[in-house]
């Protein structure tokens, strides 16, 4: 009779973590205007004149002034009403966190909570809005390791004529636009970046620009890459509260609930420092040839 054996099996006190990144949307958005006490903002637009000769001799025909015809100026706002209202809840019973080593515990849970859920769906919503407001969206193209530079470099031009700052722009890379970079033979990065600019999430400095690293789930459909100003973007968080409950009526162990109420605007005189190149829908994402490589 052969002999019975029941093998042990041991669980350890650890949790295999999903990875996630950290956001990195400080560096492409500004945070100017105040909700504070309000559910919305509104700026002011202001038009102004035209330029006209001087009238050395005495007022051109129809006009009263030397100056030139008198205009009036238009002074229109922009309101800005926050609409993500957002929330979350989940409960940790207080069995299950004690039969399950305390790795199903509510400070932790909540923690992973933000790092996987909270901050890539803020993300995600940020860059959509930057993408689809962008002053600068020309038709979609292949890129490749050969044109690669010509157009992060049409981008430049586009900032440049529109007067854009030139300090402080972000370059915004998928990893496998960044890879067709590495490819191109005319592109040099600087790569000495200091750790403050790393924990923003800057990977390198071309042409005078941070460049950006975002994964592609974060960014919209055939994203190519975009090159940004802070100062055209607003991304406020006004409400991020976190609360966790112990034993509160009608349950035994932890309530855990989240609330984060945010949105984001791009200011239309400076969506013209939002430049956003996509591809075609079909195009593949590296290789010199946009195959893969």
């Amino acid at each position: 009779m052969a002999n019975t054996i029941e093998l042990a099996t041991k669980f350890l006190p650890y949790t295999d973590e999903q990875f996630a990144t950290e956001s990195k949307k400080s560096l492409l958005t500004n945070q100017d205007f105040s909700w504070s006490g309000a559910h919305s903002v509104k700026i002011y637009r202001i038009t102004t004149a035209s330029m006209s000769d001087y009238g050395r001799s005495g007022p051109a025909e129809g006009n009263w002034s030397r100056y030139g015809a008198v205009e009036g100026l238009d002074a229109t706002t922009q309101e800005m009403i926050l609409k993500r209202d957002r929330s979350f809840t989940f409960a940790i019973d207080a069995l299950d966190e004690d039969e399950t080593a305390g790795q199903l515990q509510a400070a932790t849970a909540l923690a992973r909570q933000n790092r996987e859920v909270c901050i890539p769906e803020i993300d995600t919503y940020v860059y959509g809005v930057m993408c689809a407001n962008a002053g600068h969206k020309p038709d979609a193209k292949a890129l490749t390791a050969s044109n690669i530079y010509t157009e992060i470099l049409a981008a430049s031009e586009a900032l440049d004529d529109a007067e854009a700052p030139e300090t402080g722009r972000v370059l915004v890379v998928t990893p496998a636009t960044y890879a067709l970079m590495k490819k191109c033979k005319d592109i040099v990065m600087e790569t000495d970046v200091g750790n403050d600019l790393r924990l923003r999430g800057v990977i390198a400095i071309l042409d005078g620009m941070n460049v950006q690293k975002i994964p592609a789930n974060r960014l919209p459909k055939n994203f190519g890459f975009m090159v940004a100003h802070p100062c055209a973007t607003v991304a406020p968080v006004k409400l991020e509260t976190f609360n966790v409950h112990q034993n509160p009526p009608g349950i035994s162990g932890a309530l855990v609930e989240g609330r984060i109420v945010y949105d984001a605007f791009v200011l239309d005189n400076k969506k013209s420092a939002l430049y956003v190149q996509m591809m075609p829908a079909s195009t593949p994402s590296s290789g010199e040839d946009g195959g893969k490589g």
